[in-house]
């Protein structure tokens, strides 16, 4: 990238874990990294209902201020609307180191799977695998049916990670801080940015 600026777009859909989403964006902006974000209609519910973060107005600013730090967000945060498919990241042009979508949902499992491409979420995640660049799926359903494991199955052959949101239990959490801050570290490991955000396994 001319302006060695790195970019990662981070899609929230509407599954439940949009704690995920959250601490996710905290690390990569805690690591200097531009986040491109992308919210869908229920990823926007989600968000609402199990953080208290409204995407309306300058609330959603104003709320990952007051939990990050101002200077974190302030220009390190770039949104687009998930209708918008003439948005700079729906083309390879515009150079990222990946995406990731945390939570994904099954229905943008299989639209990324599918190559369907209906809404600037999958449109972003469409360039990232044809560009070759890193996508991470957290998918974030249970029990899995077979139309699922074989979407799972789709994305991965197609070049996608597929990092289920399955905290592990060997660092000792506490808290549901701790939970979440060990997807995000596996998601953050995966782009090769080291946030020690948990202990790893010592035996």
């Amino acid at each position: 990238m001319p302006d060695k600026t790195r970019r990662i777009v981070v899609g929230i859909t509407g599954a439940s874990g949009a704690l995920y989403a959250l601490h996710t964006i905290r690390a990569l902006l805690a690591n200097g990294i531009q986040v491109h974000l992308v919210v869908s209609d229920y990823g926007a519910y989600v968000l609402e209902t199990e953080t208290g973060l409204s995407l309306k107005g300058k609330a959603f600013d104003d709320g990952l201020k007051e939990r990050f730090g101002e200077a974190a967000v302030n220009g390190n945060i770039v949104r687009y609307s998930n209708k918008d498919l003439a948005a700079e990241i729906s083309s390879g042009s515009f150079e990222t180191d990946g995406m990731v979508i945390v939570p994904c949902s099954m229905k943008t499992l299989a639209g990324v799977a599918q190559g369907f491409a209906g809404s600037l979420i999958e449109r972003a995640a469409d360039v990232t695998l044809k560009e070759g660049r890193k996508l991470v799926l957290v998918p974030r359903e249970t029990p899995l049916n077979r139309i699922h494991l074989k979407n799972m199955l789709a994305a991965s052959e197609a070049g996608a990670h597929i990092l289920p949101a399955m905290p592990a239990f060997y660092q000792k959490p506490n808290t549901i801080a701790d939970l979440t801050d060990f997807i995000a570290g596996r998601i953050l490991a995966l782009f090769g940015i080291e946030a020690e955000l948990f202990e790893p396994w010592r035996k």
